[in-house]
């Protein structure tokens, strides 16, 4: 469950960062084509490497795990490729630009986001129904294919109830007649702070939906269920109901817990675990979910997600502005067809989907690990001794299928895992350092993230990227006309923005000597002439000598305000007075910055 998570994270960030606001040049014909054809090739090299392993099952079967492991390995890899016809659909077959012209639709982006979904989920059918052979020789279940494929899509459709919710609630209020709301919605604060409310709100709530969506049943009228409830409560732990889990009809061994307020928490476990483990191995097993409360890691995860939505955000920017760096992208935007429009927003899909990947995989992936490994040991401590979780650990192990030796991203080995826990018994002070050892890679976590957020939404980075981006922008348009005089006047306001007063003295310069009656220009380099902060650059004399050019042509209160500057710089402190009164005289607004500036040189006691 946890790769698909990650797996339509993806899906919906290519598809909601794609280009959707031109219709489509091409035939609705000349696209179905390609994506039929793109679709059957993937069917076709989806059977052949399931039938491949499914061959190596009948040689060597699968007991020791390696073939588990291989096929887990294949659905994942095809699950990529999946993704990648995905983003084909969506940038070069221009999916979003079809969903928009269906009536309606331009208005609310969760239909748009649907229909999208909807196709991802018929190349993920294709690796169910092509896969489902392996899949019940591999673990020995009778099960149907039809049911394989029902369970695989009600197991993993809560994934998006989030999203739903989220995405109907920001498309109401983006129609609502109040401008408030939406303008919030729109700055990065109140994107940050919706999202945040919004998936506690929905963590908090959403599992009783999903148990009725998984069709739970109360486990409490057998007999095991009384004794597991009875523990539950021996432990003092609240929650609302133990279910049973008929996830792939109940064949799959593994338990579950949801919920982060006991009022909507719910424990599930299979019927292949009820039927495989005894009495104190569920317990076990139950007191490990415990330990996930205990520990508080639902509500960490809420946590990561809201970071990485912070991250996402100053992330994003940079890496549109790392791209806008680059000619060959400006290029493309000046094409302005759908195609090259398409083609830039992949290439500046790709940096952001790479973060994603890595942030989960290895950020995210480092804490699940090792919050299942505290999990574990609180189990270990619940139970007065490891052993009852070991042997359900090996026994899951062995009848799933599974391999001892070979970890994932989100758990550590079976292996593993049974060694920390023989460890832990014979070091008892080993449980104590790995919580400490959490909390401090939680903390080290705490800090980088709110730095990097900072750093990248609100702090200077953001800023100077957005400078370089116009300024490489404007360069390059120099190159093409070299004798506009504006092009020159914006390119200097930037240098001086950025605060590289060594280049805007030369581009004014230069602007003078085309056009030695340019106010603004004679102005502006008057201004930095006095003001500057390096030494090297002063020139007060200039600068007094341009300013009085720029006023002979424009007697405005800032270029006043400018030569007033400029005669105090030099000395001249009457003429300086005399300048700003005029300014303080003539001007309609800002007229608390010329007294101020009249009340410096009246105090300069000249």
């Amino acid at each position: 469950m946890f790769n698909n998570i990650i797996y339509f994270i993806v899906v919906l960030l290519i598809f909601n960062i794609s280009y959707p606001d031109s219709p489509p040049e091409d035939f609705l014909f000349s696209t179905l084509i390609p994506l039929f054809l793109s679709w059957a090739l993937f069917a076709i090299y989806s059977a052949r490497v399931f039938g491949s392993l499914l061959k190596r099952l009948g040689e060597r079967g699968g007991d020791d795990g390696v073939l588990t492991d291989q096929y887990q390995r294949m659905n994942v890899r095809l699950s990529v490729l999946a993704i990648i016809l995905f983003a084909f659909a969506v940038y070069f077959f221009n999916l979003k630009q079809w969903l928009n012209l269906i009536p309606g639709f331009g208005s609310f982006s969760v239909l748009q986001g649907v229909l999208a979904l909807a196709l991802f989920f018929f190349y993920l059918g294709t690796i169910w129904y092509l896969g489902y052979p392996v899949y019940k020789t591999i673990f020995r279940v009778a099960i149907t294919r039809r049911s394989f494929i029902r369970s695989n899509f009600r197991f993993n459709l809560p994934i998006l109830f989030p999203w739903l919710a989220l995405s109907l609630v920001y498309d109401l209020l983006a129609l609502s007649p109040w401008v408030g709301p939406d303008s919030f919605l729109n700055s990065i604060y109140g994107q940050i702070l919706f999202f945040a409310i919004s998936i506690t709100l929905l963590m908090v709530i959403m599992p009783k939906f999903v148990q009725f969506w998984w069709e739970c049943k109360p486990l409490v009228s057998s007999e095991k269920g009384q004794q597991l409830d009875l523990f539950l409560k021996e432990m003092r732990f609240k929650y609302r109901t133990l279910l049973t889990w008929p996830i792939f009809e109940g064949r799959i061994m593994t338990a579950g817990i949801m919920g982060i307020v006991p009022r909507y928490r719910y424990i599930l476990v299979t019927d292949s675990l009820l039927e495989t483990l005894s009495l104190d191995e569920l317990k076990a097993v139950l007191a490990h979910e415990i330990g996930h409360a205990k520990y508080r890691h639902l509500l960490f995860y809420i946590l990561f997600f809201v970071g990485f939505m912070v991250l996402s955000f100053g992330l994003s920017d940079l890496f549109v502005s790392l791209a806008f760096l680059h000619p060959d992208i400006i290029d493309l935007v000046s094409g302005n067809d759908s195609r090259s429009i398409s083609l830039l927003y992949l290439i500046m899909s790709a940096p952001m989907l790479i973060t994603l990947l890595v942030y989960f995989r290895y950020v995210m992936g480092f804490f699940m690990r090792n919050f299942e490994r505290q999990a574990d040991l609180y189990s270990a401590v619940a139970m007065g001794t490891p052993m009852l979780t070991v042997s359900s650990l090996e026994k899951i192990a062995f009848l799933s299928g599974k391999s001892r030796e070979i970890p994932n991203w989100h758990h550590f080995s079976i292996k593993q895992r049974v060694d920390y826990l023989l460890k832990a018994y014979r070091e008892p002070g080993l449980i104590k350092r790995h919580n400490r050892f959490v909390l401090k890679s939680f903390l080290v976590y705490l800090i980088c993230i709110c730095s990097l957020g900072y750093l990248l939404n609100f702090g200077p980075v953001k800023e100077q990227m957005s400078y370089m981006i116009i300024e490489r922008a404007l360069n390059q348009q120099i190159l093409k006309e070299p004798d506009n005089l504006d092009l020159y006047q914006h390119l200097a306001m930037v240098y001086q923005w950025m605060g590289k007063d060594r280049e805007t003295i030369d581009i004014y310069e230069r602007i003078i000597g085309l056009d030695p009656k340019r106010a603004v220009a004679l102005n502006n380099l008057a201004w930095l002439l006095v003001t500057t902060p390096d030494e090297r650059l002063r020139d007060p004399d200039r600068a007094v000598y341009l300013a009085r050019r720029a006023v002979a042509l424009d007697r405005s209160p800032g270029f006043l305000d400018t030569l007033a500057e400029a005669c105090f710089a030099k000395g001249l402190v009457q003429e300086a007075i005399k300048t700003i009164e005029e300014a303080i005289a003539t001007t309609t607004e800002n007229r608390s910055y010329y007294e101020k500036q009249l009340k410096k040189f009246l105090g300069s006691g000249d």
